[in-house]
């Protein structure tokens, strides 16, 4: 009897298609309209509809479509990094696995290679078992649980369902942990900064009263990151940014703490993001474009950005652990 194929499929957020306004519209509609990403019912929900198609996406695409401009390079920074994942990860497990038919494909939950369609297409393939691995280090119910909404969608519009395995998150998995502080030793200002920033995608405050274990697992990451580098609790911070709308989110924000640092004499910081698995729109251009600009405005001397991960061997090296770990009793002959 043949054996099923098997596919592991690397998952990232989205991007537009292209660097318009137009492009930009139709990826924030679908991204918006996620009742995971702004949640709320009944007249809650009407007014939040009403509010993004006739204001946000009025207004907000063009302004957007020009910073994507600004960071476009063939293809959008987000998809371009994680074809080259899919492709690092796929040359790492023909050599670590090479006796296992195995697969490397990417996805998106917002715009294309849309997940949906994706599972569609190896599902007709003949991959009878699908590892989905989420690129979100930490678990939100804004980013990791809409892919866990789409595989029940697809599910429940097929006959034969595919034996699917999802990664909930590696927050603090030694790998993760190891990579995150390789590139910290790696791309360190030569004269050590004052201070080590540590800024994660920000959300609403009120998700997290109800239970989404973001902020906790953020603040995991960050303790376990400290210690890997031997930091004090004063030569480092957490913070969140990417706030949007009125709502109260995560504090402490980014822009306003690099705002008040050099007024408590931190001119130089060195600052990551570790909710990134790969450099997009909100690490090239917000935090080391304007939040740039925001400290140097503000008195401060020297602001080094630290990349993500992207598709660094240390990323490759935890990918391919997370694969041996979450395929165990899939890949025997």
């Amino acid at each position: 009897m043949t054996q099923p194929k098997t596919a592991v499929l690397l998952v990232n957020l989205g991007s537009p298609d292209e660097p318009t306004a137009a492009a930009v519209r139709r990826y924030l509609k679908e991204f918006l309209s996620d009742p995971r990403v702004v949640e709320g019912k009944g007249p809650r929900r009407l007014l939040w509809l009403a509010v993004l198609n006739s204001i946000i996406l009025t207004f907000r695409p063009k302004k957007v479509a020009k910073l994507y401009a600004s960071i476009w390079d063939e293809d959008s920074p987000l998809r371009r990094i994680l074809n080259q994942q899919v492709a690092g990860l796929d040359l790492a497990l023909q050599s670590e696995l090479p006796d296992t038919a195995i697969q490397v494909f990417p996805a998106m939950t917002y715009g294309n290679p849309g997940l949906t369609s994706r599972l569609r297409e190896l599902t007709d393939a003949g991959y009878g078992k699908i590892l989905i691995l989420p690129l979100y280090p930490q678990y939100s119910a804004t980013t990791t649980a809409p892919i866990y909404d789409q595989i029940g969608r697809f599910q429940r519009g097929c006959r034969e369902i595919p034996d699917i395995r999802v990664l909930k998150d590696y927050h603090d998995h030694p790998l993760y942990i190891e990579a995150l502080a390789e590139s910290v030793r790696q791309y360190r200002s030569e004269e050590q900064a004052d201070k080590l920033i540590l800024s994660y995608h920000g959300i609403p405050q009120e998700y997290v009263d109800k239970g989404d274990p973001y902020q906790r697992q953020c603040q995991r990451t960050s303790e376990l990151l400290a210690a890997a580098l031997g930091l004090h609790d004063d030569q480092w911070q957490a913070t969140f940014q990417s706030r949007f709308g009125p709502m109260q989110w995560l504090q402490p924000y980014t822009d306003k703490t690099l705002e008040s640092l050099p007024g408590q004499g931190i001119k130089n910081i060195d600052i990551i993001s570790p909710a990134f698995s790969a450099d997009c729109l909100e690490t090239l251009e917000e935090l080391a474009v304007e939040n740039r600009d925001i400290f140097t405005a503000a008195g401060g001397e020297s602001y080094n950005y630290i990349p993500a991960l992207n598709a660094e061997p240390a990323m490759i090296r935890l990918l391919v652990e997370l694969v041996k770990q979450h395929t165990n009793g899939w890949l025997q002959n």
